[in-house]
């Protein structure tokens, strides 16, 4: 069977995420789970490799939460060469012979610290008109990506092979791209660059669990950024029922985001028995349910 919860997989290079969810559901079709609902909590890109949560049963109602968590990769960056998809594949729009030094790419990563306006690849699943923008870009559109507000907390070199590449280690919040990053770099250092490896290896308080490697995460291991309530036997009835509790004490949360994240709003959690049965939000009598995760996690 495919538990519920969110199962923390190692995508391979080569795979689609999409490609990890349908092995999913073959495996759910297999035990006889021909509704259990399915998603997954942040794309990677089918080069890349690394940390993709799965989210399964009741536990596709969390996924708008796995957006804003700091997510941590490993890049490398080929220098001279800026391709059309920002990676390795894409089709090389501009090259150069120089080259940057290492003193100019310690300096380079200042200016991307903190929010700025990015624009993703035009080969991203960026929606343009309802449509994922690689879908034009492949059929030969001419694509126009806008800007958008995103988040980078850290970038450090973590080493150099010059001329041809670096490698950098970088947490960001979900919707950054990394591939843009590359390309950006080349152009403040006026030599092109694009990635050629991207491996993911956070995403909030969960690691890549590695090859061939899948970890189930349910109960308190479910969104341990949020402070909890831990809910007496009458107390979870009343909110299976939608009646609203007592605003009680709440515990703090077990993983503390780092030092100068964005505030991700984290929900209170309501915990029963070991499990996650529901988020809480505050009423005028005290709290009350806004997701209910029937059957619990």
């Amino acid at each position: 069977m495919v538990e519920s919860g969110i199962h923390l997989v190692h995508k391979a290079v080569g795979q689609s995420s999409f490609d990890v969810i349908r092995g999913f559901k073959r495996r759910a079709f297999e035990a006889g789970q021909k509704k259990l609902a399915l998603g997954h909590g942040g794309t990677l890109d089918p080069f890349a490799d690394g940390l993709l949560l799965v989210l399964a049963g009741q536990a596709t109602r969390l996924m708008e939460l796995m957006h804003p968590l700091p997510k941590t990769y490993v890049a490398e960056v080929a220098w001279g060469a800026e391709t059309d998809t920002c990676d390795l594949h894409g089709k090389v729009i501009s090259a150069s012979e120089a080259r940057p030094s290492q003193a100019s790419l310690e300096a380079a990563l200042a200016p991307l610290l903190g929010w700025t306006d990015q624009v993703p690849p035009a080969t991203s699943a960026k929606k343009i008109d309802g449509e994922a923008a690689y879908k034009k870009a492949h059929r030969g559109e001419d694509v126009v990506m806008k800007p958008c507000r995103v988040f980078l907390l850290s970038a450090r070199w973590i080493s150099h092979d010059l001329p041809h590449h670096s490698t950098l280690e970088l947490t960001c919040r979900g919707g950054y791209y990394v591939r843009s990053l590359a390309r950006d770099l080349g152009r403040a250092l006026g030599c092109g660059a694009h990635l050629t490896a991207l491996h993911r290896t956070a995403i909030g308080p969960w690691r890549d669990p590695g090859e061939g490697q899948e970890r189930l995460l349910t109960g308190a291991d479910l969104l341990p950024w949020c402070p909890s309530r831990l809910l007496t036997d009458e107390e979870a009835g009343h909110l299976s029922h939608g009646r609203v509790i007592p605003v009680g004490e709440a515990v703090p949360p077990a993983w503390v985001m780092p030092e100068g994240f964005p505030d991700p709003g984290a929900p209170l959690r309501a915990l029963h028995a070991g499990r996650l049965v529901a988020l809480l939000k505050p009423a005028e009598e005290g709290l009350r349910t806004f997701a209910n995760l029937r059957g619990g996690l």
